[in-house]
């Protein structure tokens, strides 16, 4: 949180969720700071974008490298400021340095910037459609994974890749965290030979509302809560200069068990639920938060019973997480769930419960608190009757990252039309694969519809996610000199492309 020390001075102190006991404060950016620094990263844009795909692997690589030489104090420094364990955060650090790495092979396989060529006829000029970058993007990382989706994750590391320079605001959560970060980034850049202003860090909540203010910013970039990515995004279209936000918000999450899968392993599917909806003391944007059970199987208490033996005793982010699991508790009953089972949080610090709740089917109705995601700890079972009690559910469902069928085996005759009627409202099917953890892999898409996401076709993780950092061009006749390195005829970068439809390789063979 941001508060006053000295007379209009702000600074962000970041709080122990272990025992609530502060961990460190830094000063807010002034609008001033603000400005310059988009303006170096305007400066910096055309240097950036005319780096060869190549060479921004190796800036990528660097920054890895230099996460990984430091994985022993970013990892302590994490636990003090998230509560999320040494474990987790060892993982996440693997996977944070891997992410970079990721997005520069993405970057130098060249397919992202969509080179195309159609020669002259005599019927139609000379065209030339090549991608370009936007340029500086603003970043704002994530409270859940400090390291995975935060000053250096799947947003900074993509856009990087994609030709573009990078201004991030730090998240108050793990404040002194994201200023490490953002100086072993800025160190690791600097001696790989990127621009000055490729890459910047700036602190506090007016900051972050002068940067997506900022002229010079291209593009938003955003994962958190739906609240902060509409104020974002109500921000970014409030600019004489409207542009894109990619805001990756997270909504319920839906599974679906089948009649089949009910009947032959009930309390299987139970375990795995909890294990899934638990991870991470439920803080994860892809946490499964609604559970559809054919009638008869008793599925709310079976799973109220896995949660009391799994008792995981959660610690959350932040104190306002924490209270907010509470509110969200009562809401969903005040909705018409009932509390089927709960265990307690952590004693201390920003402990909060884990609970199972169940509703009526005819509860879950366009509008209802019940549709809306709980952040925390806590589900929501329903049973259906039929097919056309489930179908009536499915269709009032909001837009989500993710949704899950659980089938009985691959004859399950119920499986693929749920699949199909699941592809309307998520961005990522899962079949007997639970939906939390995201793999960055050129096939990955981790969007879904509004409101999960603010646009439906763009991820944030993959190698996608640079398609949200770039915009077509087409050159028509003109020179093969004034035309972008990337799409001259004797391809310097070594790109794929297509030529007069056909495909052709780096070497230009087809």
């Amino acid at each position: 949180m941001s508060q006053p020390v000295a007379g209009r001075a702000l600074t962000t102190t970041s709080f122990r969720p272990y025992d609530g006991r502060p961990v460190g404060s830094v000063a807010d950016t002034p609008a001033d700071v603000v400005r310059a620094m988009v303006e170096q990263a305007v400066d910096a844009a055309p240097s950036v974008a005319g780096v060869a795909p190549a060479r921004r692997s190796d800036w990528l690589r660097a920054v890895a490298d230099g996460v990984e030489a430091h994985a022993e104090e970013l990892i302590a420094l994490a636990d003090e400021e998230t509560g999320l364990g040494v474990a987790r955060l060892t993982s996440e650090v693997a996977r944070c340095a891997d992410q970079l790495r990721f997005y520069g092979e993405v970057a130098a396989e060249g397919s992202y910037l969509g080179v195309t060529v159609d020669e002259a006829t005599a019927t139609s000029p000379r065209l030339v459609r090549v991608n370009q970058p936007l340029g500086p993007v603003a970043v704002f990382g994530a409270s859940n994974f400090p390291f995975a989706f935060s000053v250096l994750g799947n947003d900074t590391a993509s856009a990087l890749a994609a030709g573009c320079p990078v201004v991030v605001k730090a998240h108050p959560a793990h404040v002194t965290l994201s200023v490490r970060l953002a100086r072993i980034a800025e160190r690791a850049l600097h001696e790989a030979g990127a621009p000055e202003g490729t890459f910047a860090l700036v602190t506090g909540r007016e900051a972050g509302v002068d940067l997506v203010r900022a002229e010079g910013v291209a593009a938003v970039a955003f994962t958190g809560s739906q609240a902060g990515g509409l104020a974002l995004w109500r921000l970014a279209n409030e600019r004489e200069r409207v542009i894109p936000v990619y805001a990756e918000m997270g909504t319920v999450n839906p599974v679906v068990v089948t009649r089949a899968a009910a009947a032959s392993r009930m309390e299987d599917v139970a375990r795995g639920f909890v294990g899934s909806f638990t991870l991470g003391a439920g803080q994860f944007c892809t946490k499964p938060g609604l559970l559809l059970v054919p009638a008869g199987h008793d599925a709310a208490r079976v799973v109220g019973d896995a949660l009391a033996q799994a008792a995981p005793r959660p610690v959350m982010l932040t104190e306002e997480i924490a209270a907010s699991v509470e509110r969200g508790l009562g809401d969903l009953v005040a909705a018409g769930a009932v509390v089927v089972r709960d265990v307690p949080g952590a004693d201390g610090g920003w402990g909060a419960r884990a609970a199972v709740l169940s509703a009526p089917i005819t509860a879950l109705r366009t509008g209802s608190r019940l549709l809306e995601e709980c952040f925390g700890a806590v589900v929501l079972v329903v049973e259906y009757a039929d097919e056309r009690e489930l179908r009536a559910a499915l269709g009032v469902l909001q837009g989500s990252l993710a949704g899950t069928v659980v089938t009985g085996d691959d004859t399950d005759p119920d499986a693929s039309w749920l699949v199909e009627a699941l592809t309307r409202t998520v961005g990522r099917v899962t079949v007997n694969d639970w939906p939390t953890g995201v793999a960055y892999t050129w096939a990955q898409h981790h969007g879904g519809p509004w409101p999960a996401t603010s646009n439906a076709v763009a991820t944030s993780v993959g190698a996608a996610a640079l398609d949200r950092f770039v915009r077509p061009v087409t050159y028509q006749s003109a020179p093969d000199a004034w035309v972008p390195l990337a799409a001259r005829a004797d391809n310097p970068w070594g790109l794929p492309r297509r030529v007069d439809g056909r495909r052709e390789d780096r070497r230009g063979e087809r």
